[in-house]
């Protein structure tokens, strides 16, 4: 796993997963969260993009990007279903900075958050739920 050199760097305080892009390897990705007890760390792979590009959303965030920000983000599944070449995806934003587009500490672009009636913090919660179904998904 490529760990980001920037980690002194990250807005901790406003980050409620870790995610980031394998710079060496493009079609790769990670995902480390607090899950159970403990914590949880994903070996993403992204699917290569193919025909026109278009608006898509974020299954976590609901953060809507044109083009290319949202990308199927595939893990293999734990235990004997993963060693089977089983997986599990969802469309994920391509930076996995879904923390930073709830908060308005980065921008999707024109319509890229919605406005909703929900609170900050409740539009966290249903993030982190899920992300937790995800979660759930790749080790259940």
């Amino acid at each position: 796993m490529a760990v980001p050199k920037d980690l002194a760097e990250r807005p901790w305080e406003d980050l409620d997963f870790l995610g980031w892009r394998d710079p060496a390897s493009p079609d790769r990705a990670y995902l480390v969260a607090e899950s159970g007890d403990g914590f949880v760390g994903l070996a993403l792979r992204r699917a290569t993009h193919t025909g026109q590009p278009r608006r898509s959303m974020c299954s976590l965030c609901l953060t809507t990007h044109s083009g290319t920000g949202v990308s199927l983000m595939t893990a293999r599944k734990a235990g004997p279903e993963g060693r089977q070449g089983n997986s599990v995806g969802s469309y994920i934003c391509d930076d996995l900075a879904c923390s930073l587009y709830l908060r308005g500490k980065k921008d999707a672009g024109p319509g890229g958050r919605l406005h909703e009636s929900l609170t900050l913090d409740a539009q966290v919660e249903r993030t982190m739920t899920n992300l937790a179904g995800f979660l759930a998904k790749v080790t259940g």
